[in-house]
């Protein structure tokens, strides 16, 4: 049985821990796309953003994408999480597509206008171990240590577009 004040002491040390790299970088340079709003993506109650980063494509068609790690001690395991995650994005209107890879769920906001994708702090581990998915330094290292605190934690990133 797993002490539940020990728990909470990892997971604020975690928190404190994460707090340097939870600064999101601005892509708002020449025609380039700041990030979408994350105020509009239906997160668990409860669960909360322990970090942060935008990844932008300044290609031909330029975008930026928030990437989070959000944890939730209420939960006992990430797939726990994910699976509370993907009720919760469905109750609030928002229409299931095919993820990146097998671990991972995704979803369009009823309006079309975003695209998220969220898995497992393990899965998304492995998908960027195997170079199946790109997510930025801090956060696959934030992701490392949710798997280390053994803390459920999840993997979001949030797109502009339906695709």
């Amino acid at each position: 049985m797993t002490d539940v004040p020990s728990r909470t002491l990892r997971l604020a040390k975690l928190t404190v821990a994460l707090v340097p790299i939870a600064i999101l970088s601005a892509c708002g340079q020449a025609g380039i796309v700041k990030g979408p709003p994350l105020d509009r993506l239906p997160v668990v109650p409860g669960a909360m953003v322990v970090a942060q980063s935008t990844q932008c494509d300044r290609g031909s068609n330029p975008y930026c994408a928030v990437q989070i790690v959000v944890v939730d001690s209420a939960y006992r395991s990430s797939k726990d999480l994910v699976d509370a995650e993907h009720l919760w994005i469905h109750k609030h209107g928002w229409q299931g597509v095919p993820g990146d890879i097998g671990d991972e769920r995704a979803a369009v906001s009823p309006d079309q206008t975003l695209h998220v994708t969220y898995g497992t702090a393990d899965g998304d581990l492995r998908g960027i171990d195997l170079g199946w998915i790109h997510r930025s330094p801090q956060i696959a290292d934030a992701l490392s240590r949710t798997l280390f605190a053994h803390t459920a934690a999840m993997s979001v990133m949030l797109e502009t577009g339906s695709a």
